[in-house]
């Protein structure tokens, strides 16, 4: 606007005929008016020439930092997707490990079970055997150790822990002791109810099931490892104390079972940290 006055005016003044200025002024007053006027009117056009380029400069420098500030905030956000991209990886792959743990850790408690289980079977038909070699042969012989109907309930039950339900292995488990409260699967039996109660996060459901293996089957193989789980669900719980005393327990009532050697591994590693 500033500028556009100037112009007209500057126009105006040196549009008027050099006669009519001398009317006004004598020649030489009125030459040096115009110029000065004219000057003026450079000077004050350069000002706002160049203050105008300070305001396109300042602009275009505040676009251009804005624009480096997106590209810098899209090139993070990228780096960011990309780490978040990478992260989900591992963690997909720590998942895939511990379910394969998980998987392996069953799998071998289940072989344990069956192991023992097969054992015990050998060592009750050992003592029938010879308990039948005692007697007349007139009498009949002794029933067998383990019916049927109770080996098809107790894989019933154990299967659905193998298939990871749990909390039905639990209902099963708990319905075999009922039907059969004084079956030699009964200890394995109340010790799965256990594992299954663990496996749940249900840590203090694990504990007071392993504590009846105990109460009730302490000479039994599954004791032992009874205690270790009850050291495990100890630790879960954050009772650091009462897990190393479970642990040491362990070692000192079974000192020759495979549980009393991983306490022993548990209870090194605990003192290495």
């Amino acid at each position: 606007m500033r500028r556009w006055l100037i112009a007209v005016v500057a126009g105006s003044v040196l549009s008027v005929p050099t006669g009519a200025l001398a009317a006004l002024f004598g020649d030489d007053e009125a030459r040096a008016q115009i110029i000065e006027l004219k000057r003026r009117i450079d000077a004050d056009q350069r000002a706002i020439e160049e203050r105008v380029a300070r305001i396109e400069a300042a602009a275009n420098e505040r676009r251009a930092t804005f624009d480096r500030g997106i590209l810098d905030l899209s090139g993070q956000i990228d780096a960011m997707r990309a780490e978040m991209a990478l992260l989900r990886g591992h963690i997909e792959v720590l998942v895939n490990q511990i379910d394969t743990a998980g998987r392996r850790q069953k799998d071998l408690y289940v072989d344990i079970d069956a192991r023992l289980r097969k054992l015990e079977l050998a060592q009750q038909q050992a003592r029938e055997q010879a308990a039948a070699a005692a007697v007349p042969q007139d009498k009949p012989p002794a029933e067998p150790a383990v019916s049927l109907g109770e080996t098809k309930a107790y894989e019933a039950a154990l299967n659905h822990f193998k298939l990871g339900n749990y909390q039905p292995a639990i209902t099963a488990f708990q319905g075999f002791l009922t039907s059969y409260p004084s079956s030699q699967l009964a200890p394995s039996a109340q010790y799965w109810i256990g594992n299954s109660h663990y496996a749940l996060r249900e840590y203090r459901g694990a504990i007071e099931a392993q504590q009846k293996v105990l109460a009730a089957w302490p000479e039994h193989a599954k004791a032992p490892d009874a205690m270790l789980n009850i050291a495990s669900s100890k630790d879960a719980l954050g009772d650091k104390k009462g897990a190393k005393k479970a642990l040491e327990d362990l070692i000192e009532k079974y000192p020759g079972s495979p549980a009393a050697a991983s306490a022993k591994q548990r209870l090194a590693q605990a003192a290495r940290r």
